[in-house]
């Protein structure tokens, strides 16, 4: 496909239209809200960056890559969503990809033939990763628009939860674009092998958020 139509596929199945759920999930940041490690835009910035760089958000790029690697091999994309799923530390963690990685293999069905996509129940890391190494987008530019969609979701969630506003989040998103693309490129050239986080805080909150009495979202 040409550049263009690259770009508008990628902003098609990232997009708020698609049916993956993401304005109900927080990944953790409403409970660090709750218990006050977030508070404003300095301290949202920080937990953004730290996410990306050697959280979670990591191992869903190195995932990414992998399942784009191996996108016309199920077994091998068998393998990787396992992992990918196994490696969830929470059991808000885990509904959370498992579902918005079914609700993106349903509405992306639209593009494929039958069968070609992972099957129901990949992580939405695998399953956005297996698509673009499908229709054979560039895998620089997946994980650059993967990764944009997730601090995207996370400053819409930080405006719900007055942590900023919409002024305030598009200050965010511009200062974070050189990580989103530190990650991205540091994903592209990476192997399973680089799997490994060490944000310890960001796995406690998620766990903790499965008891948190009054929230709005899922995790």
């Amino acid at each position: 496909m040409s550049g263009s139509a690259n770009l508008l596929r990628l902003m098609s199945w990232l997009s708020p239209v698609f049916p993956t759920g993401a304005y109900a999930y927080s990944a953790a940041l409403e409970q660090a809200v709750a218990a006050g490690s977030v508070t404003d835009t300095q301290t949202l910035e920080t937990w953004l960056r730290a996410l990306l760089e050697a959280g979670p958000q990591w191992n869903d790029a190195v995932f990414f890559a992998a399942a784009w690697r191996a996108a016309a091999d199920a077994a091998s994309l068998a393998e990787i969503a396992e992992l990918a799923v196994a490696m969830t530390g929470s059991a808000e963690r885990h509904r959370e990809t498992v579902d918005q990685g079914t609700g993106f293999l349903d509405a992306a069905a639209n593009w494929f033939d039958d069968g070609a996509l992972p099957p129901r129940g990949a992580p939405l890391c695998v399953a956005v990763g297996a698509a673009c190494g499908l229709q054979q987008i560039a895998l620089a530019d997946g994980l650059a628009a993967f990764l944009h969609a997730f601090v995207a979701n996370q400053l819409q969630v930080a405006i719900r939860l007055s942590v900023t506003g919409q002024r305030g989040a598009a200050g965010l998103l511009a200062g974070l674009e050189p990580a989103i693309a530190e990650t991205a490129a540091r994903a592209a050239s990476s192997s399973l092998d680089d799997l490994g986080s060490n944000t310890v805080l960001a796995d406690i909150a998620a766990m903790q958020h499965e008891t948190l009495k009054s929230r709005l979202f899922l995790s």
